[in-house]
């Protein structure tokens, strides 16, 4: 009789594991936690989307601000003079931050290959390394070891970003 009992014990059991497993063996507890996870991964998704907007924003008003700068400095004469180039050439360059930041998040959303996004992280890095480098001025430092530990941190940077660019293209296949 106790054989009996523990074969019905041991039925009941079953029976309540398999109603409260899905069709995959989870839990209804595991399947609630991975449709919040969903939920969740949706959300991020949605604002990875409304932050590519915003980008696309900052982009258009960032042409547009180029082109009155551009257009003023026209009207004035002053168009010619190297730190007006040297300004047009900075704003150009943080647009061109803007679109590598935007094709970054537009990986990320489309769920794009861990490799091409960190391509894409380095050359915006190295765009904003020679956008510093360009507008770079040592008559802004205080002192001279100022400028120079600047401009050291620079070239350090950019060297860096760019070996790992080269050994990114050059030994790791695709």
């Amino acid at each position: 009789m106790s054989e009996n009992r523990d074969e019905m014990v041991e039925a009941e059991d079953e029976a309540f594991d398999e109603e409260e497993s899905g069709a995959d063996g989870q839990t209804a507890f595991e399947d609630r936690m991975d449709d919040a996870i969903q939920f969740s991964e949706s959300i991020i998704r949605a604002i990875e989307v409304v932050a590519a907007y915003v980008l696309v924003g900052l982009f258009a008003v960032g042409v547009f601000d180029l082109g009155l700068q551009i257009g003023e400095q026209a009207l004035t004469g002053r168009i010619f003079q190297p730190e007006v180039v040297v300004g047009f050439i900075d704003t150009a360059l943080l647009l061109f931050i803007i679109v590598e930041v935007y094709q970054t998040v537009v990986a990320y959303t489309r769920v794009d290959s861990t490799r091409r996004i960190v391509r894409l992280v380095v050359y915006t890095g190295i765009i904003a390394i020679v956008r510093k480098v360009i507008i770079f001025r040592t008559e802004l430092f205080d002192e001279k070891l100022q400028a120079l530990l600047t401009a050291g941190s620079y070239t350090l940077i950019l060297l860096s970003l760019s070996v790992l660019l080269l050994v990114e293209r050059r030994y790791m296949p695709e």
